[in-house]
């Protein structure tokens, strides 16, 4: 099993970058041998905005070329995914949203269709519960099995560390993806 964890934070150790890691981790640490993991900031990456050029639907593929294309990649060959991000303005910031946008040309043949994922938002004050819905809206539209999601608070960078919720809500959730895959492996024994 891969899994996958995209911080979509500009921040490379910001808030949201300890909760995505927190459940890569976690998993990493408890998933003896079943789990092969990978975390990737979208800290510093050039991630362009989708421009609606309509190619992708020939290409099958997004034609821009930024960094998309490699962590794209990396999308495609995860089981499971861990997304977060952070709350701009009462949404995911300028960046995840750019990579969801882009995703578009993975929409057309449903390549993703059939993973799971985790969504994961930090917010100041407010606004992440919308942040929430724009990441399950992606892992929905697709249609990613949801198991689940972590919502924190803070503000400057390790402030979610005092989130006594978001961080037990982020071991839970890591635990339930061993839970799933340990009853999946083992169903799939009884099949043999």
């Amino acid at each position: 099993m891969k899994v996958l964890g995209i911080s979509g934070s500009v921040r490379p150790e910001g808030n949201t970058s300890i909760l995505v890691k927190r459940v890569v981790d976690y998993i990493e640490a408890e998933g003896c041998d079943e789990f092969n993991t990978e975390y990737i900031s979208l800290a510093g990456k050039k991630i362009s905005p989708c421009i609606g050029c309509d190619k992708c639907r020939e290409t099958k593929w997004c034609v821009l070329d930024d960094d998309w294309d490699d962590i794209a990649e990396k999308l495609m060959e995860c089981d499971i995914l861990i997304l977060g991000s952070p709350t701009y303005y009462y949404d995911v910031n300028g960046q995840t949203k750019n990579f969801i946008d882009r995703t578009y040309s993975l929409f057309h043949d449903r390549k993703l269709a059939g993973k799971y994922a985790v969504v994961i938002s930090v917010c100041a004050d407010r606004g992440g519960e919308r942040t929430l819905a724009t990441l399950e809206g992606f892992v929905n539209t697709h249609e990613f099995g949801y198991i689940g999601y972590v919502a924190g608070k803070g503000a400057a960078a390790g402030d979610v560390r005092k989130d006594e919720s978001a961080m037990a809500k982020s071991i839970e959730v890591a635990e339930n993806i061993l839970k799933m895959v340990s009853r999946t492996h083992r169903d799939g024994k009884r099949k043999q």
